[in-house]
């Protein structure tokens, strides 16, 4: 049996569903593939796939609805894999694209789109190339699913988000309520009597993650 050369991407995330080996002298990355890999979206965004990302060339890989780039890989894609539900997991939003970002095995960077159906799954060394540039250049063919959902965060799940303030610079009968401020009536903030009428203070709310669900990420399936 001949020697092989394995190239690594670090984490125990990564190893759990990935399998990469690259030949001495073939340039085919070997992949698993995704549990829906078949599914007629990931031919979607296959076909749409660029021929470099980050300045990386693309590879050819041996499984279905993957890709790879770079020499040795930096970036690698499997489309099918199962979506996210809520997530305490950070989620960045790209040229208009969720993707949810686990960093626990970083430098090597994980992002699943969140809101699509199949998802897409990308690993990054960073220490070879930049991850928003990466997912830049991924944007066109991801964008090939279509959105079914987007992320929210604790104010857009609980109701509590802060609206923007009114200058009142097109709305002459609005009220100024900043210090030293008057409504109209020379009220400035005092009762007749000279006691203060501003409503009694209240203590901010204990600080909220991203994700207000905790839930475990997906078990990925070979």
């Amino acid at each position: 049996m001949s020697a092989r050369k394995r190239l690594l991407v670090p984490g125990a995330l990564v190893a759990a569903f990935l399998s990469l080996a690259v030949s001495g002298c073939a340039s085919t990355v070997a992949l698993d593939p995704a549990s829906s890999a078949t599914d007629p979206g990931c031919a979607e965004i296959m076909v749409r796939l660029p021929l470099t990302v980050a300045s990386q060339d693309q590879r050819e890989t041996n499984a279905q609805a993957t890709s790879a780039w770079g020499s040795p890989a930096s970036v690698l894609l499997r489309c099918g894999v199962e979506p996210y539900g809520p997530t305490t997991l950070p989620c960045v939003n790209v040229s208009g694209i969720d993707w949810i970002e686990d960093d626990s095995q970083k430098p090597s960077y994980t992002y699943t789109t969140f809101g699509r159906s199949p998802a897409t799954q990308v690993i990054v060394d960073s220490n070879a190339v930049s991850a928003s540039t990466a997912l830049i250049d991924l944007q066109t063919a991801i964008a090939a699913i279509p959105a079914t959902g987007q992320c929210l965060d604790a104010n857009d799940l609980l109701g509590t988000a802060t609206p923007a303030p009114d200058s009142g610079a097109d709305n002459p009968g609005s009220v100024d309520t900043s210090p030293g401020g008057t409504d109209g009536t020379g009220t400035d903030g005092s009762g007749d009597d000279g006691t203060s009428t501003d409503a009694p203070a209240t203590a901010a709310p204990d600080p909220v993650p991203p994700f207000s669900i905790d839930t475990a990420p997906p078990t990925p399936v070979n």
